[in-house]
């Protein structure tokens, strides 16, 4: 069998996971991340500067931010939703965003109180500041298969924000189901057309297992080109702003998918399983992911269902 090329995944537990829940202390979080980064993993989206209003359990950004160099070689950022956020973000020393422009007027709307023209023209002046501080900027077109507020999304649509994206200045581009409707075939569908505008861009994937698809269309994301890949702890996450939209699919998961068909992800499956049950303590909660609540990979002489 030939050496097939590495995956990378993007631990998003302590923004997208955390943001539905109740907050939970700053410590806690620095526990979490503690975990996450003795998984292997690399890469991870920490927080998000948004209005801790609307996402209260967010509102400690900028001191989660201040104890980020406790992990030196890991690449932190954090998502925005205006030039307010990247100015905070950029402040407090996250130079790695990402900004989020839904593909329909109705979920941009309740999301950030905009439509999604309105959004898409913020791209250019947040690339700027991004830029000027040394930074890269990643767009994630949000709602980009379906809505629950105007249907079904049209790919021209997302194709469309894709390309204004990239002249506008974005240096890297993600594709979201946030609310989990996405099949493998619509899932390669958009990913080549997006790649008819993008053809060199590294264009990554974000998933929600809401309709119990996510690992599916990851694979057929990858069949399709696609190598950096979106996950949570333990199954954890949801868009408060999008009903019915649920968890993300779960990163020791993810990895268990991946390495057990030849393709490396750089991340300890048992770690990743030790952080999903740290979650699940921090949180009083038990989290989604099947594969924890399996006990992991199957083990010699283990019991075994019936």
């Amino acid at each position: 069998m030939n050496a097939t090329p590495d995956v990378e995944i993007r631990e998003v537990g302590p923004r997208d996971g955390l943001q539905i829940e109740d907050p939970i202390p700053t410590e806690a979080k620095l526990e979490f991340i503690d975990a996450l980064v003795a998984t292997g993993v690399r890469r991870v989206e920490v927080t998000s500067f948004v209005s801790p209003r609307a996402i209260p359990a967010l509102a400690d950004a900028e001191a989660v931010a201040a104890q980020l160099n406790r992990w030196p070689g890991v690449e932190f950022s954090a998502l925005v939703a205006g030039l307010g956020g990247v100015r905070r973000a950029l402040a407090a020393g996250v130079n790695g965003l990402e900004y989020v422009v839904s593909a329909s007027d109705g979920h941009s709307r309740a999301n950030v109180g905009r439509d999604s023209a309105e959004s898409e023209a913020l791209i250019a002046p947040i690339a700027e500041q991004v830029h000027r501080a040394g930074g890269r900027l990643e767009v994630i077109i949000a709602i980009a298969f379906d809505c629950p507020f105007d249907g079904r999304t049209p790919p021209d649509r997302v194709v469309d924000i894709a390309a204004r994206a990239l002249a506008a200045g974005a240096d890297t581009l993600s594709i979201a189901d946030t609310v989990g409707t996405a099949s493998p075939v619509r899932t390669q569908d958009l990913i080549d057309r997006v790649r008819t505008v993008a053809p060199e861009v590294d264009l990554g994937i974000h998933l929600h297992d809401t309709r119990g698809q996510g690992l599916a269309n990851a694979w057929a994301a990858y069949g399709h080109g696609i190598r950096r890949f979106d996950s949570a702890a333990g199954g954890l996450g949801g868009c408060p702003f999008a009903p019915g939209a649920s968890g993300n699919i779960a990163t020791e998961e993810l990895a268990y998918l991946f390495e057990d068909g030849g393709i490396s992800t750089g991340i300890d499956i048992d770690r990743a399983l030790d952080a999903a049950r740290l979650i699940s303590r921090l949180l009083g909660k038990s989290v989604g992911s099947n594969l924890l609540a399996a006990g992991g990979r199957l083990r010699p002489g283990a019991p075994t269902a019936r």
